[in-house]
């Protein structure tokens, strides 16, 4: 009976971890991602009219 529930504890978990972990990267990858095109359109401030 124990080990069933170990078992059942041990998958929860490192499932927990691995979607942490994507969360962690995309995350990352979309910070870099608006701040690259944040760049851009600060470098192409004068060239925009309104």
């Amino acid at each position: 009976m124990n080990e069933k529930l170990f078992k059942s504890i041990k998958n929860a978990g490192s499932s927990t971890l691995t979607l942490g972990i994507l969360t962690i990267c995309l995350g990352i990858a979309t910070g870099v991602l608006l701040i690259v095109n944040g760049a851009k359109l600060l470098a192409s401030k004068a060239d925009t009219l309104f």
